[in-house]
């Protein structure tokens, strides 16, 4: 179950830079390591919903559903552009700046985790990547799947706190340069732009 093969490939998933990591790497830039830790606690939180959903069988559903799926998609476009201008908006949540009050632990996390809950897709790649992993047995399916998924869940938090940490060591040059710092901020708010209009996109 827990096997060499799925810590690799759940490795490989949560090591591919995504949405979460780039809301990680602009909360460590834009206000330090705290920041970023807070970032991606609420991210790996933000899986729960779609674990659960996937262990359940909700998934199916949505994935048949396209009125349910568009309702979480349209919400998750809304979720990135906002965040996209929230990184170039004068004391934006996201804009890197060399005074920028510190968000509450609390507020970064919730805003990772609608980041990852608005995904619907999400669902549907839990659907698809926990069932190989089983051992077969019915009777035990739905706690395997749940034990992957935590598995998957701290991994994503190691890994992204680990993105964090590295941005929180390159905040001290970024901040040096008010250029960079411009450059930066322009930079997170296309990648969030550009997340977006790739979820518009999305079909069934």
């Amino acid at each position: 179950m827990i096997s060499a093969q799925f810590l690799l490939t759940a490795l490989v998933v949560v090591l591919v830079p995504g949405t979460g990591v780039i809301y990680t790497l602009a909360l460590g830039l834009g206000q330090g390591r705290r920041a970023a830790i807070w970032a991606a606690l609420g991210c790996t939180f933000g899986i729960v919903p779609h674990m659960v959903a996937a262990t359940l069988g909700l998934a199916a559903l949505m994935h048949s559903s396209a009125i349910a799926f568009n309702i979480v998609k349209w919400a998750g476009v809304a979720y990135l552009l906002w965040l996209a201008w929230g990184a170039v908006r004068a004391g934006g949540a996201l804009r890197i700046e060399e005074k920028h009050a510190q968000d509450g632990g609390p507020r970064i996390a919730l805003r990772g985790a609608l980041i990852n809950i608005l995904n619907p897709k999400l669902s549907i790649f839990f659907l698809a990547l926990l069932p190989p992993f089983l051992s077969g047995n019915p009777a035990s399916a739905t706690a395997e799947m749940a034990l992957l998924g935590l598995v998957f869940m701290a991994l994503t938090f190691v890994i992204f706190a680990l993105y964090g940490a590295f941005a929180a060591f390159a905040r001290k040059a970024v901040l040096g340069s008010a250029r960079t710092m411009r450059w930066m901020s322009r930079s997170f708010a296309a990648v969030f732009a550009g997340l977006g209009l790739k979820l518009a996109m999305e079909r069934l």
